[in-house]
């Protein structure tokens, strides 16, 4: 099987394992920050602006520290970011009731969330031969959503054994942790970028105008995702005991869907464009999630939660190969920033919205997470004739092949 050889090959456990202990915390602060600064006896207002201040803080220090990495390489950047990241995160443990700290820890974690994600998908080409690339993307798409489950189900654990506070020392730990085991694998310490273009500017690989398309189709899943949460949770209130664990049900089941969906992509081996794959999967993510504006009883509805999460992880599979085609020699490290950033913004985005339709109607809540995917993957069918590579081969070989000592 392809999964299998996959694992097989020399570092690739160690990459995903320490990348996966490493983002854990992204899958905790939101909520331990609110369970942190609440016993703290902080009001609502205080604990919105320190949430806030970590998602705009990781936001905009994603692509900052992806062009460092592109420039210096990868063990610094992520050792470094993630004694940063701790501090904050100090900050945030030491001192929640403080109405300057606790936003500054909270900014200061969030700027320096080491860039695990970006990195890991800038050293799978030198990792695996290029036939095994789509599996492992898509092997990547498929862990990422353990994360969203096993990062909020840690943070209630810790806090009801030790406290929220405890909880916040955790990620710390868990954060440093995994920048050590990525950071001292032989593929991060070998890996270069190559010697970024002249033209670069300030724009880095935002140059590409079919990179920026396709970032912003993506930031439209993002909304999608985000609005469908708000959907869930609404739709459980509607239905009180019609489905056990509520919301939460709900939302695992289209996290087990993107699991399936992602090990489904990577065991097929593709024949199409990557380009052409990326649209057919974001248009297939919108069919997936049109059956959700029937709004039907709880048991359809489970049902609808796990097909909506079926074309998620296979497009953003698909998304990973085409930024690193698309983007610019000597920038991919930024530019998978760049998409995490535009995912997290759309996503925020299409949460904030449904969050003011919600009150009038559930059935524009649905609309409104059905349209974010749907407007997306038409912008990119509409574009695909700008997804060219940036280098005359089918994919930019980022470095080569780490040899095994």
């Amino acid at each position: 099987m392809g999964y299998l050889a996959l694992l097989r090959a020399p570092h690739v456990t160690r990459l995903l394992f320490g990348t996966l202990l490493g983002r854990l915390p992204a899958g905790m602060t939101a909520l331990v920050i609110a369970l942190a600064l609440r016993e703290a006896h902080t009001p609502y207002s205080r604990i919105g602006l320190a949430t806030a201040a970590y998602a705009i803080a990781a936001a905009i220090g994603g692509p900052v520290l992806g062009r460092i990495v592109d420039r210096t390489g990868q063990p610094r950047v992520l050792l470094g970011a993630a004694v940063v990241a701790g501090f904050g995160y100090a900050l945030l443990a030491l001192a929640p009731g403080s109405p300057l700290a606790a936003p500054l820890g909270a900014a200061i974690a969030g700027l320096a969330m080491p860039p695990l994600e970006p990195c890991l998908r800038s050293l799978w080409p030198a990792v695996v031969e290029e036939r095994q690339l789509d599996t492992a993307y898509a092997f990547d798409s498929a862990s990422q959503q353990i994360l969203y489950v096993a990062g909020p189900l840690a943070v209630a654990g810790i806090s009801a054994a030790f406290g929220p506070a405890t909880a916040l020392w955790a990620a710390a730990g868990l954060g440093l942790a995994g920048a050590l085991v990525v950071a001292t694998a032989a593929p991060a310490r070998a890996w270069r970028a190559p010697a970024r273009g002249a033209s670069s500017g300030l724009l880095g690989p935002l140059r590409s105008p079919g990179l920026v398309l396709l970032l912003i189709g993506l930031a439209g899943a993002g909304w999608t995702v985000g609005a469908q949460n708000v959907l869930f949770i609404a739709y459980a209130e509607q239905h009180p005991g019609g489905l056990p664990g509520g919301a939460g049900s709900l939302l695992a089941l289209a996290a087990l869907g993107g699991l399936l969906g992602a090990l489904a992509y990577g065991a097929v081996r593709w024949r199409s464009s990557t380009a052409t794959r990326t649209w057919v999967m974001a248009l297939g993510m919108a069919v997936s999630y049109l059956p959700l504006l029937l709004l039907p009883g709880p048991v359809p509805m489970a049902a609808l939660a796990l097909l909506s999460g079926i074309g998620l992880a296979p497009l953003l599979a698909a998304a990973f190969v085409l930024v690193a085609e698309l983007a610019p020699t000597g920038t991919v490290t930024e530019a998978f920033a760049w998409l995490v950033t535009l995912f997290a913004t759309g996503n925020a985005a299409g949460y904030a919205v449904s969050g003011a339709l919600v009150s009038g109607s559930l059935q524009a809540v649905a609309l409104c997470s059905v349209g974010g995917i749907t407007l997306g993957g038409l912008l990119l069918l509409a574009a695909r004739g700008l997804f060219r590579p940036a280098a005359a081969v089918s994919l930019e070989r980022v470095a080569e092949p780490v040899s095994v000592s």
